[in-house]
């Protein structure tokens, strides 16, 4: 319940699923309350106008989206809360400050936030800090805290590094303290030479047998620690990933838990280098920092012992899967799933609205310029990102329920589950952040000239979104993680074993090497379809790889030459997982979903699935009978289902239910003020605050009265 809590906190203030009562009799309950409380006549007219054709109950789709009426009520009472407090608004954006001023700033606001949000949950008569956490990530933090928030990490992996590694007597000693923020941690894994390649890394811990203790060090400039959440000036304690020696014999990477600072002056300790590593394309509150040790002792308590162990002796026990030892890592990638959600639903609530507002070009010459959403070109750069927001959800939770699965057995000694919750784990992680990558970036560019000032906010969600396609595992190292997953279960579909949840649709395809598969074009039949290229795709790759090892190649070789196939095999795998996953979880929704509300989800599922479809045409080809017929026809049913979401699309995303204060953007105001916001955003330059920069009278006039 605990690891639960802590999802919930780091990654949005909404439950994992819905739960409670039908929706259809939440209705009543969500009716007085309101997300924003903006007044009609301040409304722009177009929005307005747009609000009025929504064909579903809005506050239907919110309950569902924050997971029912006391998220709900909670959510909104946190906001309003918060709102109006001046802690949280600066007089000069972020941007304008130096990165020096930015992360001070940013201390400032991540402390007043925790103090606060904690305050008003024991006002509610509920002290627990697993319930008042979640301002320090998702969709309150990031939103309030616009450049990231150096506490965040101490949630996201510091906290579940305690939950996944330490031993029952080690989380009685450091998670109380860990919980309450009176230590505050981080996790140091990457290296300046290493990431992702995680048996590649330096630094290490050796055991002293005779004082029982070891001895961190970094041997190399290459095996410091870089790029951790918090570490530069923020975290005084960290998890700290190193290369376990004993006996004279390496034991591979275990967690240690070190004491990185003095706990009353924060200066940092004996034989600890640490600092900040610099400027980011985005993130700069993040405090992302280095860390080296130059024989740092530790007492032996502190290598995290759940999982493996080290006796007082020096002889090491090895836990029951290396596997266990990289659970943090798998945790944290849930999380990066539900947050890509939670950044492509601003993205797209601010494109849409802005869409709605501005006005360009005209379709009929004889009337005036067009909202923008109007032209078909632009739904099909909008729309696209709502669904993948939902999709992106859906896949979360639906990863989030196999992951509780998975531990729960992983407790009780059973690890058979735990390879297949890695692979769909890495591949969701490596296809939802690129996807929404994308998608960022091509909302931007629909908002034109706009959309390209920091203050429209994209600057930021990109920054986000990017950065998750790197860290926790780079994307194509993931995929061929997953690929490797893949190749070991065809063998034993070839063998006729069981095969895992996630996997059983290879069962049907290990006889069928010539003949394509027939094509439909239902969701249904999409999924198969998609099916029948990861299929196709896996066995070709499989048997390229046998082919090599035949003619002479080591088998790592062999996998070497073969990786753009594996690579491209897992991204299929991962794409029919995600239409399947979205077309069950909503086809069991829209059970108990009025008809309206079921009408529109089915409409995004259908435009995700047909989109899907289209950007895999090639491979369609290549494994099923899909015709040129066939994907005309396709096209027109993707071309019919944006026209179809198009009347509800402003409503859709106010039902995401993001305040102004926390979408951060100009561009996607609720009230749809765009002109008059952005110049009020453009007077807040430090520029502007006197009608001559001193420059001139330096500089521009002497020039000017020079002769050249």
């Amino acid at each position: 319940m605990v690891l639960q809590n802590i999802l919930y906190l780091v990654t949005s203030d909404r439950s994992i699923a819905p739960t409670g009562p039908r929706f259809s009799e939440l209705i009543t309950i969500s009716r007085t309350i309101s997300c924003n409380n903006m007044p009609a006549s301040s409304v722009n007219k177009d929005l307005q106008a747009e609000r009025a054709k929504c064909s579903f109950d809005k506050n239907e789709f919110t309950l569902w989206w924050v997971g029912g009426s006391d998220k709900l009520k909670e959510k909104n009472d946190l906001e309003k809360f918060l709102e109006n407090d001046p802690d949280f608004h600066n007089t000069t954006p972020l941007h304008f400050l130096s990165h020096k001023e930015l992360y001070e700033e940013t201390i400032r606001q991540s402390t007043a936030i925790f103090r606060k949000v904690r305050k008003f949950h024991e006002d509610r008569g509920n002290g627990d800090p697993s319930n008042y956490m979640a301002n320090l990530g998702g969709l309150l933090g990031n939103g309030i805290i616009r450049q990231g928030n150096p506490l965040g990490i101490h949630f996201a992996m510091f906290v579940p590094a305690l939950l996944g590694h330490a031993s029952p007597e080690q989380q009685a000693e450091w998670l109380p303290r860990a919980l309450r923020c009176q230590m505050l941690g981080t996790y140091a894994q990457t290296e300046l030479g290493h990431g992702t390649f995680l048996r590649g890394l330096e630094a290490t811990a050796t055991y002293d047998e005779r004082t029982q203790e070891f001895v961190l060090h970094s041997p190399t400039l290459s095996s410091y620690k870089w790029w951790p959440g918090g570490l530069a000036h923020t975290a005084n304690y960290c998890v700290v990933m190193a290369q376990l020696y004993s006996k004279g014999k390496c034991h591979g990477i275990q967690p240690f838990i070190v004491q990185l600072r003095d706990e009353e002056t924060h200066m940092p300790l004996k034989g600890i280098t640490i600092g900040e590593i610099g400027n980011k394309l985005g993130m700069n509150g993040v405090n992302n920092g280095f860390l080296g040790f130059d024989q740092v002792r530790i007492p032996r308590k502190n290598m995290l012992m759940k999982n493996a162990k080290l006796l007082e002796d020096g002889t090491f026990v090895k836990p029951p899967s290396q596997a266990l030892t990289y659970g943090t890592m798998m945790f944290v990638r849930v999380i990066i799933v539900r947050d890509t959600a939670i950044h492509l639903a601003k993205v797209a609530t601010i494109a849409v609205r802005y869409s709605s507002v501005r006005r360009q070009s005209h379709i009929n010459p004889d009337q005036p310029e067009v909202q923008v959403i109007d032209h078909l070109t632009q739904q099909y750069k909008l729309f696209p990102t709502i669904a993948r927001s939902i999709v992106f959800k859906l896949a979360a939770d639906n990863l989030w329920q196999m992951y509780t699965q998975v531990t729960a057995e992983l407790d009780q000694g059973n690890l058979e589950r735990l390879p297949e919750l890695h692979a769909i784990a890495c591949c969701l992680k490596a296809v939802t952040t690129a996807d929404g990558a994308k998608s960022v970036e091509v909302c931007r560019m629909a908002c034109g000239g706009h959309g390209y000032m920091t203050c429209a906010n994209f600057y930021n969600l990109y920054g986000f979104v990017t950065a998750a396609c790197t860290y926790e595992g780079e994307n194509t190292v993931l995929l061929l993680q997953t690929a490797r997953y893949l190749v070991k279960v065809w063998n034993q579909a070839i063998k006729g074993q069981p095969l895992g949840p996630t996997v059983q649709y290879l069962a049907s395809f290990i006889q069928n090497k010539t003949n394509r598969h027939p094509w439909i074009d239902t969701v249904p039949g999409i999924v198969k379809a998609l099916h029948t290229v990861a299929a196709g795709k896996l066995r070709l790759a499989f048997e390229h790889i046998e082919q090599r090892k035949k003619a002479g190649y080591t088998h790592e070789e062999a996998v070497n030459l073969t990786a753009l196939e594996l690579t491209q095999t897992a991204d299929a795998h991962c794409r029919a997982f995600l239409v399947q996953s979205a077309y069950e979880m909503i086809e069991k929704l829209c059970q108990t979903a009025t008809a309206p509300f079921a009408k529109v989800m089915r409409s995004i599922c259908e435009l995700y699935a047909y989109n899907e479809a289209i950007e895999s045409i090639g491979s369609l080809v290549r494994f099923t009978t899909i015709s040129e017929s066939d994907i005309n026809r396709l096209q027109v049913k993707l071309e019919q289902t944006l026209l179809a979401i198009r009347p509800n699309a402003v409503s859709i995303v106010d039902a995401f239910a993001i305040p102004d204060v926390l979408l951060g953007s100009p561009l996607g105001a609720y009230d749809g003020n765009v002109y008059e916001k952005l110049y009020e955003e453009a007077k807040k330059s430090p520029l502007n605050q006197e009608p001559v920069n001193k420059s001139f009278h330096l500089y521009l006039k002497p020039f000017m009265r020079s002769s050249l």
